[in-house]
């Protein structure tokens, strides 16, 4: 059974920084589809970065240039670093992993393996 928990969210003021991480465990590696997601309060969550098998990297707009996805040679661990950080990058942010491929696109894709989410809350 494969877990993800995240951890590094926090309080930050504008400008600064923050790098999430997610530790799985269970049986993941580095063929694993992961990416990262976040939800503000009473709206959708939202894909902002993916990372596939072959370490290929997506980001949705409002994030390129500002948050850089990675993950460990085992493939256990997967991070979000997170740079000029703005207000309203606060949200939950949650990691998720998939073993297969998928003809969506990454930002429409589902995945069969969720974290419990981590607080970012960026102050003004």
């Amino acid at each position: 059974q494969v877990q993800l928990v995240e951890s590094g969210g926090g309080s930050v003021q504008a400008g600064g920084s923050l790098r999430l991480s997610c530790a799985a465990s269970g049986y993941t590696d580095s063929s694993y589809y992961m990416g990262w997601f976040r939800q503000e309060p009473q709206k959708a969550r939202e894909a902002i970065a993916f990372i596939d098998s072959d370490g290929n990297t997506e980001y949705v707009s409002f994030v390129k240039g500002r948050f850089t996805i990675s993950r460990d040679n085992a493939g256990n661990t997967l991070y979000l670093q997170m740079n000029s950080l703005k207000p309203e990058d606060t949200a939950m942010y949650y990691c998720a992993a998939d073993p297969h491929s998928s003809i969506l696109p990454w930002r429409n894709r589902g995945y069969r393996h969720w974290g419990q989410g981590t607080q970012v809350t960026v102050s003004s």
